[in-house]
This record gives structure tokens, C-alpha cells and sequence, in this order.
């Protein structure tokens, strides 16, 4: 087993709900954006203000949270870029991600205790990459997605003062390690600039020159073609290699996708992790928690370039992702056997529903019996969106917990 300490379990936070529900569920760290200068600019994100209160939630719970600072900038980006690192050292930002020479050195010039880690956007995928980068400055690298599991291993053994971060959970871009043209060519939004509007995901035709009127499906039926579509990133089979490998962090991406995927997602790598340290030299997969992954949205998994076994990595079938449970409640407290919840997805008085929870409480069923609202009148079905509604539950719940369909 290797004597480097316990890997971490990076979750994505687009909003502070999904950062608090990160955080429940058992991430060690989040990582977030601010308004500018990241690449997902149609998620929530953080502003000054609601940065600073998340990054003093994570550290009172002995968590962190790293900032993204990826975007490949132009000229007139860095006099705010320079306030805005500025800005995340003082606030006590744990690192800043970043992937631009440039924006690393002004980060190293004006805000010199903010610790940088590079993106995955830089397509690291050697050992003389990741030692470069590392003679930068940086304390971490984030792994292109191509990079194999021997290579993972040898940078590790090369470069042992530097930690390696890598992903094990998530969608997966059609170009290398997402530096894509696509989204700007066809729409002016920049992929590069945190605008991807995922046209990989969209239906294609290919067109002859002399026949532009004919298109052809490359692969067709009735749903349409996907040539471009790839399959979900799932690493849950291979928790005992990559740890035992040298890897620092396992990264689940997401920032765009619900606080119930990052519930669902978090809590099975959560238990795994825990699973692996309780009995490292036994280990193997719980099938349970493996399955678990299939009840959040995903589209069909793959190991990616990681563990290349010859599969296929595309969805030729259909770009829609799907999961076998639906999201009902979240659980605002639990007192005398009252559960009160926020209601999500429409639920009624006698049905069955499923716990998410860190607690002992994970994977029970329970039946909805005396639903009622705050002022205890008595709700036969729940329609209302984010309505407050209470029902008695045999288990202990804890904030935060999910109900969902079984």
C-alpha cells in the first residue's frame, strides 16, 4: 500500500448548494468558479462575496476549495485578473487551477501565496510535463484525460514531490483533454472561454460536396447519429490501483449537473475510498455501491483512455442521459420522528421512497405516511416545487439528505 496520505475526494460545486451537498456527503474538497475567468460560464458560480462564505463553510469543516482560473486569456483580460487573484489569495483560497503561462506567472508576480494547480486544460500527459510544471511552482497537476494508467504511475514515481490529480467520474469531451474548437466555430462561444454550448453532443449528417441536398447519417436509426457523443467516465471498479499508484486526488466532474448527481456521485466514491483504507489488501467493489451510480443522470460508462480495455468510447445511440431514480426531497431537519423535507419532484402520502444519506440511514426504504405541511394539514400529493412538507419516518435523517424514488 502506498504511505502517501489518504487520496482526496474532489467534487464539483457550481452554486453553494451543490458545495454543501458536496460537503455532506463526504467530499474532501470542492472546486468552484467565480463569475469570470472559469470555464463553465453558464453555471451559478460565486460571487466575491459567496466565495468568501464558502471558502470559510469548507475550512471550519477542515475542507477546501480550490478556484477555477482556467480560461486561455487575451491581453485585456489581466488587469481584473490580476484584482481577481488578488482577491483569491486574500480570501484564502486553497489553489487557484489554471492553464495559461501567463496567467500562472502573473499569479506567481502579484498574488505569490496562492497555490496553483494546472488544469487539465494543459494537456499534461509525461512525466517531463508534470516536472516542469512543478519547477513552476505548481503543487498539483490535473491529469489529461488521455494519460494511461502506467503513465499516471511512472509520473508519480518520477516526480513524487508533486501531487497528480485525476479523473474518475463524468462526461468526457469529444476533443483532447476539452480543448475544443467546435462551440466557437459553429457559435461564436468559446469552449476555451467557459461558453461550450457540447455541439459534440448534437445530431450529425455528413454532406457530399456535389450532392449538399443528400445528407447522410453515418450511422442511423431512428433517434438520429451521435458520432461525436462520448460515453460517462466511471473509475469506480479501479479505487485500489489508482491509489496505490501515487494519485493524490480523484476528481469527479460536474459543476453543471444537479445537486442530486453530486449527492449520488460523492457518496458512492465516498464509501469506496473509506472501504479501500478500512482493508486495503482485501479490497474489492461493492457491487451496491457501483449500482448506486446508475441512479443519478449519466449516460452509458466507460474507463476512458485510463484503463483502455479496446472498447468503444462513443454513444452512436443517443446524447440523453438518464437515471433509474428521480430526485423527490431534500431534508431540511429531523426531530422526534418527523422528517421535514423541500419537496423536488412530486411524491404522494403512501408512497415509497428511498434514503441518500452518509449516515446508516443510505439505501433504506421508507413509506410516506402523515404527510402534511408546516401548519400540519394533512397533503395527500405533493405538487409544489420547493414546498416545505413533514412526515413521520422511523429513521434518523440528517440535514441535507435525499429522498428519491426506489
Amino acid at each position: 500500500m502506498n504511505e502517501r496520505k489518504k487520496v482526496e475526494l474532489l467534487a464539483p460545486a457550481g452554486n453553494m448548494e451543490k458545495l454543501l451537498t458536496a460537503f455532506h456527503f463526504g467530499a474532501d474538497a470542492v472546486y468552484i468558479a467565480g463569475k469570470s475567468f472559469g470555464l463553465r460560464a453558464f453555471a451559478d458560480n460565486f460571487d466575491e462575496k459567496e466565495m468568501v462564505e464558502a471558502i470559510d463553510i469548507a475550512h471550519a469543516l477542515g475542507k477546501k476549495v480550490y478556484v477555477t482560473v482556467n480560461i486561455y486569456a487575451r491581453n485585456a483580460d489581466f488587469d481584473e485578473l490580476k484584482k481577481y487573484l488578488i482577491f483569491l489569495q486574500n480570501a484564502g483560497a486553497d489553489a487557484a487551477i489554471m492553464s495559461d503561462a501567463g496567467v500562472i506567472a502573473v499569479s506567481k508576480e502579484v498574488a505569490p501565496r496562492l497555490p496553483i494547480h494546472i488544469s487539465t486544460q494543459a494537456n499534461t500527459l509525461n512525466k517531463y510535463a508534470v516536472k516542469f510544471w512543478h519547477e513552476q511552482g505548481a503543487e498539483r497537476v490535473v491529469l489529461a484525460r488521455e494519460c494511461r494508467f502506467e503513465d499516471i504511475a511512472e509520473i508519480n514515481s518520477f516526480v513524487p514531490t508533486c501531487e497528480t490529480e485525476v479523473f474518475v467520474h463524468g462526461a468526457m469531451c469529444i476533443s483532447y483533454s476539452g480543448r475544443c474548437l467546435m462551440s466557437d466555430f459553429l457559435t461564436g462561444r468559446g469552449a476555451n472561454r467557459g461558453e461550450c454550448v457540447q455541439a459534440c453532443r448534437w445530431e450529425w449528417q455528413i454532406t457530399e460536396k456535389e450532392h449538399e441536398d443528400k445528407p447522410l447519417s453515418v450511422r442511423e436509426d431512428a433517434r438520429g447519429t451521435y458520432v461525436f457523443n462520448s460515453k460517462d467516465l466511471n473509475l469506480i471498479h479501479r479505487i485500489k490501483e489508482l491509489i496505490e499508484c501515487g494519485v493524490a486526488s480523484f476528481k469527479i466532474e460536474g459543476r453543471m449537473k444537479s445537486p442530486y448527481y453530486v449527492a449520488t456521485v460523492v457518496n458512492a466514491y465516498r464509501r469506496a475510498i473509506d472501504a479501500y483504507y478500512a482493508r486495503p489488501d482485501d479490497y474489492e467493489t461493492d457491487e451496491k455501491i457501483a449500482a448506486d451510480l446508475f441512479k443519478t443522470t449519466h449516460r452509458q460508462f466507460t474507463e476512458g483512455f485510463t484503463f483502455d480495455g479496446g472498447e468503444v468510447m462513443q454513444n452512436y445511440e443517443t446524447s440523453r442521459a438518464t437515471g433509474d431514480s428521480e430526485f423527490l426531497a431534500v431534508v431540511k431537519d429531523y426531530s422526534d420522528g418527523v422528517a421535514t423535507v423541500e419537496m423536488r419532484s412530486r411524491f404522494k402520502e403512501g408512497q415509497r421512497v428511498e434514503i441518500l444519506s452518509p449516515s446508516d440511514a443510505f439505501g433504506r426504504k421508507v413509506e410516506i405516511k402523515n404527510l402534511r405541511d408546516v401548519n400540519d394539514v394533512p397533503v395527500d400529493d405533493a405538487k409544489r416545487v420547493q414546498q416545505i412538507l413533514k412526515f413521520d419516518c422511523p429513521y434518523r435523517l440528517l440535514p441535507n439528505d435525499i429522498l428519491r424514488t426506489e
